[in-house]
């Protein structure tokens, strides 16, 4: 059952300080600059004062759904393959519930996951074999519970036994496991899963995980590789060094390639397939400044011709900066940066993107993106391609 967004007040995240002193700033500027007779000044924790923080020009997303009970992280898309329409967005509450929403932000309560320890990061894959029947799953991190959780769509039922342990055998600090990117091979259909946690060390920061049917209808899953530059980076905030985490992944099917933002670093890349040559080397990393802080939420803008976009969260910017998916000529790891996009989500941490066109209100695809009041905001892939991006399905540029 979803609760009041005003009545269950959430823990603030780390960077919420230093929004709220940027907030402060303006507010007194703007007090500086005005006469005795002006309105009050907000208070400095107070939602107005939030706003500040959000750019004049920011997009305004399409609709914003209804509130989960305790704290929004990472949202997922499912296509419904036989009517795009009826398609459904997967929404994690830290709270330790997955939600369900409609193309309309509805909360579809039936479908709603509760009864896990903190609900981090989710993604979809399509065609799992299970039982000798390809069905559709999404996988979640429990991050106080230090498991995976697998869901058959769009049931939303487990099949995992009650939970698969992430990050076994490593001591208990080095569990926790966060985001988590799905990938499907298509030289054998074999699906992984590819996770990050709250701490780990660099070169093996990540576990990929091969997800098989156990032979009794659930599902199993076994550790293939560890791989991962970490950077190791610290930022301040109130003068106290604060290191920062791997914890957005994802993975791009058609391309094979898998990325994830290393925060306070940039986003780096790897080969998908845990049995490439050289699956373990570093192929890129790109995002590296221009960020007002921590890089965030990762999502691929897939064009049928091979190109589109990598989109990541400037989390502190409240903006998504843009990258090109294919690369350079000549170079498919060089992603040239495009431009950077103000929206109205605050404290953007998880996101997805489909170019799929599920709703006339969506017409180049549908974007959605986590904000820190509890919901999740959907947005137009034209309203941020504008006039300079390509729009799916058929690369072309908007005409003039």
């Amino acid at each position: 059952m979803t609760t009041n967004a005003a009545s269950t007040p959430k823990a603030r995240p780390r960077s919420a300080t230093r929004r709220i002193c940027l907030a402060i700033l303006s507010i007194a500027f703007l007090a500086s600059c005005s006469g005795s007779d002006g309105p009050p000044a907000p208070a400095a924790d107070s939602p107005e004062a939030a706003a500040v923080a959000i750019a004049a020009d920011a997009l305004t997303p399409v609709l914003i759904t209804e509130a989960t009970a305790v704290d929004t992280d990472d949202p997922a898309i499912w296509i419904n393959p036989d009517n795009p329409a009826e398609s459904l967005i997967l929404g994690t509450d830290k709270g330790g519930s997955i939600y369900v929403f409609d193309l309309d932000g509805k909360i579809i309560p039936e479908k709603t996951f509760t009864g896990m320890g903190r609900a981090n990061n989710i993604d979809v894959e399509y065609g799992f074999m299970l039982a000798g029947e390809p069905i559709d799953i999404a996988v979640a991190t429990d991050r106080n519970s230090n498991l995976l959780r697998v869901l058959r769509l769009p049931e939303m039922t487990p099949i995992d036994n009650g939970g698969i342990p992430a990050f076994a055998d490593e001591p208990p600090e080095l569990q926790r496991p966060m985001g988590i990117a799905l990938y499907k091979r298509p030289s054998d259909g074999a699906v992984f899963a590819v996770v990050s946690r709250k701490t780990g060390p660099s070169g093996a920061y990540l576990w990929q995980y091969l997800i098989e049917d156990d032979g009794s209808g659930q599902v199993k899953a076994t550790k293939v590789r560890a791989f991962g530059t970490f950077s190791d980076a610290t930022s301040m905030d109130e003068g106290v060094a604060e290191l920062g985490e791997i914890e957005s992944v994802a993975v791009d099917d058609a391309l094979g390639y898998i990325y994830y933002s290393d925060e306070l670093a940039g986003v780096r890349k790897y080969h998908a397939d845990p049995d490439a040559p050289d699956a373990n080397v570093e192929l890129a990393i790109f995002a590296t400044d221009g960020f007002a802080d921590q890089r965030e939420g990762i999502s691929i803008y897939a064009i049928n011709d091979g190109t589109g976009y990598i989109l990541v969260s400037d989390q502190q910017g409240n903006a998504f900066r843009i990258f090109t998916r294919e690369g350079e000529p000549g170079d498919p790891h060089s992603h040239r940066f495009l431009k950077t996009v103000a929206v109205s989500t605050n404290e953007s941490d998880g996101s997805e993107i489909t170019s799929t066109v599920v709703d006339p209100r969506f017409p180049s695809g549908l974007f959605v993106a986590m904000s820190d009041n509890q919901t999740f905001h959907y947005y137009s892939w034209d309203d941020i391609a504008g006039d300079d991006l390509k729009k799916a399905p058929n690369g072309s540029l908007p005409t003039p």
